[in-house]
């Protein structure tokens, strides 16, 4: 049982063979797929999606890249979207200081109004984050303070201690193919220690695609590669882990039903 944490099944590469796609993702073990909006525009085709697959779901929300261009999405709208059966998750959100691609306070209220929404509905919050260690783990901390809420650091990058603290706040650790690179020593460290119980994989297809698929479109199919290195890397069974991520993901996405 492989459980494909966040993918963009709607995003170019995947959209045009979807069902393709889907069919060879089934075929080696992938049980579950959560398909991730970016943007509103987005949010009526990753439902569609979600809504024609059972084993597929959907999140809601503004990625940080996008937070100019949506001023109105408020913490209203998130929760009135995030109440559609198959939206088990809010996101992605968060903070990316690396592209700069939307004003940083911007990024910074989004991201807020994202926490809220899951403060409310008890969704966990998807969490992209990237040059931004401090700015995210500060209003992740502040907000934690107020009201608790689950989450997930997805594709995580960040430094050992970003994620000890972000255990600490009591979220879970996304790890994508980028662990296969020959040149992610640094995650590959990180990803040895983490407790099993606070682990998930993901593709971020059609991104990322893990070696030996590196520099193709990425595709759910793909996670069971991802898992293959991690449990080498960990020297845990590679069944046992995949039953451990699967069995977190429901942990944490608890709206979803295996």
């Amino acid at each position: 049982m492989l459980v494909d944490s966040h993918c963009h099944l709607n995003y170019k590469g995947l959209a045009e063979q979807q069902g393709a796609v889907l069919d060879r993702a089934r075929a080696r073990g992938v049980t579950a797929m959560l398909n991730i909006a970016t943007r509103e525009s987005e949010w009526d085709d990753v439902l569609a999606v979600a809504e024609a697959n059972p084993d597929v779901w959907a999140s809601v929300g503004i990625h940080p890249h996008d937070a100019d261009h949506h001023p109105d999405v408020d913490t209203a709208k998130l929760v009135q979207r995030a109440a559609h059966p198959r939206v088990i998750g809010i996101g992605e959100t968060g903070l990316d200081y690396y592209y700069d691609k939307s004003d940083r306070v911007r990024q910074q209220d989004s991201f807020r109004r994202h926490v809220h929404a899951s403060q409310v509905t008890g969704l966990p919050i998807i969490v992209h984050t990237r040059d931004a260690e401090d700015d995210t783990l500060a209003l992740l901390g502040e907000e934690m303070g107020r009201a608790t809420f689950p989450g997930v650091i997805h594709c995580f990058t960040a430094s050992d201690d970003f994620a000890r603290k972000a255990i600490d706040l009591g979220l879970f650790i996304s790890i994508s193919g980028i662990v296969t690179f020959k040149n992610a020593a640094d995650l590959q460290a990180t990803a040895k220690w983490l407790p099993q119980d606070r682990l998930l994989i993901e593709t971020d297809a059609p991104f990322l695609a893990p070696v030996p698929h590196r520099g193709k479109t990425g595709e759910p199919a793909f996670v069971a590669d991802t898992l293959a290195f991690l449990a080498n890397l960990r020297d845990e069974d590679t069944e046992a882990l995949g039953s451990a991520t699967s069995a977190n993901f429901y942990a944490l996405f608890n709206k979803a039903m295996p």
